[in-house]
């Protein structure tokens, strides 16, 4: 009786070790792919950050709201090559003054961004081109690459958008929560103003494509979405988006949409917003004191500074009474295998919108990236599908938006 006892354990405790065994052979091997790839995150709102005074890029931060979920030491554990830092102003009222003042904003974090790289120039470089991409991989140096969210700040002023690409500015989300100039939003309680491209935003989209400006349609309507193929000479982004099949949400696409985008040879990079990625159980006391909150302190743009410092204070005390549930590593994973089995591995990529509200449990900030990898591995992706999905598919449309833009000029 007692052989058979330990018999039985000494099987149990030898298949253990093998499951241990064969788990830390697929960590190491997931960490080896990710430290091979160019890895690239098309969207992060850190720039919110750099514009507080006292926030130093070079410096490893708590996670959190005010220490944000990206640094610099931080981008390095967590194996990023590329970060996209996004200029993002909330829509505001649509008049000369208004523009005036959101273009000036615009210009305050530009120069914030690069006085902050320039600043860390032995760590982090700022890319213009996907070949700098490639290049600052190559040297083992970080790269940081500029995009617009919402294309407020070029307000009537077509020559805006060359002035934005000379700054460093390579794609512009055309809208964010609200309509705009340019272009109808997916989640205006308003509904559409133009069901899809405004004609000042037909002129846009055409210079972008003249400029080599990536067409981002996260946040624009799903007619904005159609105008834009129908339009754009280059293929398009969406540079943190999600699933509507896996999330019924007006900010995700479609099955068609996705095909679609697909067709036209553009990618969608999925985000780490577990609120997109799937339904989840909401707090009723959470939500209710958020909104309480919201509406006691107005609109972010329009905070001073102490009101912006007190309004995070108490909206940091209502996540640790309240915290949000999230998503998981593997519900992200999931977006991405719906992507790959509906248009296959060309179109897929991540966008993580740290810093905008992006956050999934296993994946809270930048340094837990390699976790992707991780289920990556274990689903099944050889190192060439996911050399695609965290960077190659992306820098593929980067590139021939370059090339379609030298097309353009060449032929004028």
């Amino acid at each position: 009786m007692y052989l058979k006892y330990a018999i039985i354990i000494t099987l149990f405790l030898s298949n253990y070790c093998f499951a241990q065994s064969q788990t830390a052979n697929l960590i190491e091997r997931a960490k080896a792919i990710h430290n091979q790839v160019i890895t690239i995150d098309s969207h992060l709102d850190t720039p919110l950050n750099l514009m507080r005074s006292n926030f130093d890029l070079s410096v490893k931060h708590e996670i959190g709201r005010r220490g944000g979920r990206f640094d610099l030491p931080r981008m390095k554990e967590g194996g990023l090559d590329a970060a996209f830092f996004a200029v993002f102003t909330g829509q505001g009222a649509r008049n000369p003054e208004a523009h005036l003042k959101v273009k000036n904003k615009a210009l305050k974090i530009l120069d914030k961004i690069h006085e902050v790289t320039k600043e860390n120039e032995e760590q982090v470089e700022l890319a213009y081109s996907s070949d700098d991409i490639k290049r600052l991989a190559g040297e083992n140096k970080s790269a940081i690459v500029i995009g617009m969210e919402n294309g407020y700040p070029v307000g009537h002023n077509i020559t805006l958008v060359k002035t934005y690409f000379d700054l460093g500015i390579r794609y512009i989300t055309l809208c964010h929560t609200k309509n705009n100039d340019i272009c109808d939003s997916s989640t205006d309680e308003s509904g559409p103003e133009f069901h899809g491209l405004s004609p000042f935003g037909d002129s846009v989209v055409t210079e972008m494509n003249r400029l080599g400006i990536m067409i981002d349609v996260s946040h624009v309507s799903d007619e904005t979405v159609l105008d834009v193929l129908k339009l754009s000479k280059a293929p398009i982004i969406a540079s943190h988006s999600c699933v509507k099949a896996l999330r019924d949400h007006p900010r995700n696409l479609s099955d068609s949409l996705i095909q679609t985008i697909a067709e036209k040879g553009g990618v969608v990079q999925v985000c780490i917003m577990s609120d997109y990625l799937k339904n989840i159980e909401q707090n009723p006391e959470r939500k209710i004191r958020r909104d309480q909150l919201r509406n006691e302190y107005g609109s972010y743009n329009e905070m001073s500074p102490e009101r912006r410092k007190e309004f995070f204070q108490k909206l940091e005390k209502l996540e640790k009474e309240h915290p949000q549930k999230l998503a998981t590593v593997s519900d992200f994973v999931d977006n991405i295998d719906y992507i790959v089995e509906l248009v296959g591995i060309d179109y897929v990529g991540i966008g993580s919108d740290f810093d905008g509200g992006g956050r999934i449990d296993g994946c809270r900030d930048v340094s837990e990236m390699p976790n992707i990898t991780i289920e990556l591995v274990k689903r099944g992706y050889s190192e060439e599908q996911i050399r695609k999905i965290w960077g190659g598919n992306f820098l593929r449309v980067f590139t021939e938006v370059e090339k379609t833009a030298e097309r353009l000029t060449s032929s004028n």
